[in-house]
């Protein structure tokens, strides 16, 4: 999952679009962005952070800076060291795949932030806040706080590529109307495209994103698609 690996197996899949989300950091968006010129690829800045109820939540900004200043935020709230023998090498690289360092925070682990407080913050860099992969019996919405309060500003739901829209909305009825998109959630470069989100925008940015899922100026989400996992 280095970052040039990451650009040609989404660019083999077919896809437009992908956002680099790795667990409470943002050090590798640089890098794969970086991968990425030259390309018809565009790669959203974002991060995938844990709330200390456990709860994912994807942050898709529309800059590095808002990445930058996230991650800022979250690192002074994780606490614990990265234990290789167990969770192996946290590796950071750049564009050319090259190891540059090695991160040594607990990413694994959750922040002291609140699910509130990591989706204001969140919008406090400008970025959506998406809670990730709901249907999940671990680290989903449901999963741990049972509900969606009705405080909670999410600006859409992910689903995994194990379920479908219907389907979802029948099991959890809080989802009420609010935006789905689904999505691969690779970890395996096998897995880039096994799922994804067809959307009508008129350029492929964060911005439109949104314009999408408020359905605003004909731009909205098309079609959750599911693939069969490639070999």
């Amino acid at each position: 999952m280095t970052p040039r690996a990451i650009v040609q197996a989404a660019l083999s899949a077919g896809l437009d679009m992908i956002a680099i989300c790795d667990h409470n950091s943002a050090r590798n968006v640089s890098a794969t962005m970086r991968a990425a010129q030259n390309t018809n690829l565009v790669v959203i800045p974002g991060m995938e952070v844990t709330s200390s109820e456990e709860v994912h939540v994807v942050g898709l900004f529309p800059d590095e800076a808002g990445t930058t200043g996230m991650q800022e935020e979250i690192y002074s709230r994780l606490c614990g060291q990265n234990n290789e023998d167990v969770f192996g090498y946290q590796v950071v690289v750049d564009e050319f795949d090259m190891v540059e360092d090695l991160d040594q925070r607990l990413l694994i682990g959750a922040t002291t932030l609140s699910t509130e407080r990591v989706v204001e913050l969140i919008h406090h860099f400008d970025g959506l806040a998406i809670a990730s992969h709901v249907d999940r019996k671990g680290f989903g919405i449901f999963s741990q706080l049972g509900f969606i309060p009705e405080d909670l500003k999410l600006d859409a739901l992910e689903i995994s590529r194990h379920v479908d829209e219907q389907e979802l909305r029948q099991r959890f009825p809080h989802c009420g109307d609010r935006p789905l998109i689904t999505s691969s959630d690779a970890h395996y470069l096998r897995d880039i495209g096994s799922a994804r989100t067809v959307a009508r925008l008129q350029e492929p940015t964060v911005a439109e994103l949104s314009r999408a899922f408020m359905e605003q100026g004909g731009r909205c989400i098309v079609q959750l698609r599911r693939a069969a996992t490639k070999a």
